[in-house]
């Protein structure tokens, strides 16, 4: 009983409704912050890239690249704001911040998780447009079209976390939590129509399309006269935005399968699946300067600092294609 008492302390000691505060071990407590400070600054670094490399270079000015600025900016997000102040949680056990802080954590959170797979529904459109109608695509996809994309998905993603947070943030008192806790619980059927919503319906769409895409690919590849080098490029370009896709969904499933089998959400188990989908969040730049060109000479000119020269957004990134 003393080695529990050494162990575990109260979060607000005066208070008799405070949750329990779990004491670490000090190499742990190391461990952690060395983790979630590598995590948090690899992974604003690598968007940051990102978002300079598409919002400088003017040959990178185009819908798909809009589309997945869009979702750096979600990745971005995460990595300043949810890994640090989720670390800061999880290492003490307890939130210190207060209520209003806390709902707008939450807020945060569900909408920056709508709004990167809304992007990807988007992307995925926008790869088969771009594999099944080549010829017409410039037409049929514009910047203007993709800003408001961008512009509905992130409007509809504030709108989706507002509702359903709506009690966690203004009737706080109607969570079941102790004083010293930043979580929100659901009834088990809004757990499935948050599912559904968030998750099943638009990986169903997102694989859908993708598999239209494997056909249509499929079959120009038969037609040998037919792939000539936009389309090539295009295809290219599906399959590492498909990569992408892939590595969310393996980020994203164990969590789900956790969150509707565990009923304790400080388990284990619950922890790491979600420190497994943060670090979804720096993967995808990775994806980017392993199969794009651009990318890594846009970025080897952001380190070089050779973007402060004159006409900088002007370099040729890719001469030939993409």
């Amino acid at each position: 009983m003393e080695d529990d008492s050494q162990e575990i302390q109260y979060c607000f000691p005066n208070n008799n409704l405070s949750c329990f505060r779990q004491i670490k071990h000090e190499v742990e407590y190391v461990i952690l912050h060395m983790f979630i400070f590598l995590l948090s600054a690899f992974t604003v670094f690598l968007n940051l890239l990102v978002i300079i490399s598409i919002s400088h270079f003017d040959q990178l000015h185009t819908p798909t690249n809009l589309l997945i600025l869009s979702l750096a900016v979600a990745d971005l997000i995460v990595g300043l704001i949810v890994i640090p102040i989720t670390g800061i949680t999880f290492i003490d056990s307890c939130w210190y911040f207060g209520d209003a802080f806390c709902s707008l954590v939450l807020f945060i959170s569900f909408m920056v998780v709508s709004a990167s797979l809304g992007n990807l529904v988007f992307i995925s459109i926008d790869r088969y447009i771009a594999v099944s109608d080549p010829l017409r695509y410039t037409v049929r996809v514009t910047t203007d079209k993709a800003v408001f994309c961008i512009i509905i998905n992130w409007l509809c993603s504030s709108i989706y976390a507002f509702i359903i947070l709506y009690n966690s943030m203004f009737y706080p008192e109607t969570q079941d939590r102790c004083n010293g806790d930043c979580s929100v619980s659901f009834k088990f059927e809004h757990v499935v129509t948050d599912l559904i919503v968030t998750f099943v319906a638009p990986s169903y769409v997102i694989m859908s399309i993708y598999v239209k895409i494997f056909c249509v690919a499929k079959y120009q590849a038969k037609v040998v006269h037919s792939v000539t080098g936009v389309n090539r490029s295009q295809r290219k370009a599906a399959k590492t935005l498909g990569i992408v896709v892939m590595v969310y969904f393996m980020c994203w499933i164990p969590y789900y399968i956790v969150s509707l089998t565990e009923g304790n959400k400080s388990t284990v188990e619950f922890n790491v699946t979600c420190w497994i989908l943060y670090m979804n969040s720096c993967m995808n730049p990775l994806i980017y300067a392993l199969f794009y060109k651009w990318f890594r000479k846009s970025a080897i000119h952001i380190l070089t600092l050779k973007i402060f020269k004159p006409s900088s957004e002007y370099f040729s990134l890719f001469p030939e294609d993409m």
